[in-house]
Formats: C-alpha cells, structure tokens, sequence
C-alpha cells in the first residue's frame, strides 16, 4: 500500500531537506573523524622520523637503515599531509552542497518548483567518489534526485587511480625537504642525516617496478600500524 501510495503522492519537500541535511551531517561527522585519525598519523609519523634520527646519532653503525627509515616515514607523512587536504576540501565541498541544497529547497518555497542544480551535481559526483564517502553519498545523491534538485549522475566511475596518481612515488626533493622541516633543529647542531644507499647498477625496468610495489606494500603496512 505504501509503495502504491509513494508513485501517486508527492514525496513532502520538508521532509525531504531534512533528509538531505541529516545525510550531508552524517558525511561531514565522518569526515571530521577521519580527518582527526590523519592529523595523529601526522604526529606519530614526525615522532618516528626524529626517534630514527637520534638513533643514527648514538649508534653509527645503524645509520644507514635509520636514514632508509625515516625517509619512508617523511614519504608516508608526504601522503598523510595530501590525504589531509583532500579531507579538509572535501569537508568544504560538502559544505558547499549543503547551503546550495538549502537554498533549492527555500526558492522552490518561493516559486513553486526546483531547477537541478549543475554546481551541486557536479560536488556530488566528485564526494561520491571519495572512499570515505561513497555508501552514504550514493544515498544523497538518490535523495537529491527525487527532489529535483539534481539530475541523474554520470561517470561515477572515474578510476580512482585517475584521481590520486599523484601519491605514488615522491620525489626526493620533496622528502628532503619534509627532513629537513621535521630535523632542522638537530641537523644545525649535528649535521644532515646520511643519504639511504643508492643502487650503482642499473636495475631492469620490471624489477624496479616489483621493488617499487613491494615499498608500498611495505610503507601501507606501516602506515596501518601507526593508525591502530
């Protein structure tokens, strides 16, 4: 009887916005969190850079694998800081759909009808695509769609790789230069940490890509225990 109902009456604009709003909360909450557990990631991973250095102070002998150590962590720390501001634009954006959501709903108070918004559309299907906001903006995005507000969504299906290439491999000035913020005090007094061995040889274009996967592997894990 209620689904007979639902083809036949009107879905209460009211109670729709409500629904919209309680949706929009709902992802900022979760973006709020997420972005608080990347900040202590942030912390914990500076903490082991510096523990690293003050080890390759006191024991020579173990300078290499400390200086090998801490520019994997000043790498995880190079993507904790971009995950942390694609959060934080995130959390922007959805602000931004939130207050045009409301303003659709307040002129369709006024004129009697809603247009579908291209600004609100095109936010949706960027957030949709977030990992961390997918299950619940699929859901707004539905909500939005019965309202009018947007129209139906395209090209969800971006890779993601498309959207985060730019976190693989970082380049090395970047690392010095995140080294060199974190050290700066204790290189002044004892000079920069050694640099991680190089290979001398050249290395086949198929094993460097196996090393490379295995480094990532490697820095994930790692970056899975500074979480927990």
């Amino acid at each position: 009887m209620e689904s007979l109902k639902a083809l036949f009456v009107k879905p209460d604009p009211n109670a729709q916005l409500r629904k919209c709003n309680a949706l929009i909360r709902s992802n900022i909450r979760k973006l709020d969190r997420d972005i608080n557990q990347v900040k202590q990631v942030e912390m914990k991973t500076k903490n082991l850079i510096v523990a690293a250095d003050k080890r390759a102070q006191k024991n020579p002998n173990q300078q290499k694998q400390a200086a090998r150590e801490a520019r994997d962590f000043a790498k995880e720390l190079i993507r904790a800081r971009k995950t942390s501001s694609r959060l934080v634009t995130s959390k922007a954006q959805l602000n931004s759909v939130q207050m045009q959501v409301n303003e659709a709903f307040a002129v369709r108070k006024i004129e009697g009808s809603i247009r579908a918004s291209v600004g609100i559309m095109k936010d949706v299907n960027t957030l949709i695509r977030l990992p961390e906001l997918a299950g619940t903006m699929r859901e707004l995005s539905v909500e939005l769609m019965k309202a009018g507000v947007i129209e139906e969504m395209v090209g969800e299906s971006l890779p993601e790789e498309e959207m985060f290439e730019d976190e693989e491999m970082e380049a090395e000035g970047e690392v010095e230069k995140v080294l060199g913020e974190i050290l700066k005090g204790r290189m002044e007094k004892t000079g920069p940490m050694p640099s991680a061995p190089v290979a001398q040889e050249p290395v086949a274009a198929e094993e460097e890509e196996e090393d490379q996967e295995a480094m990532m592997d490697q820095m994930r894990n790692r970056l899975e225990a500074l979480r927990s």
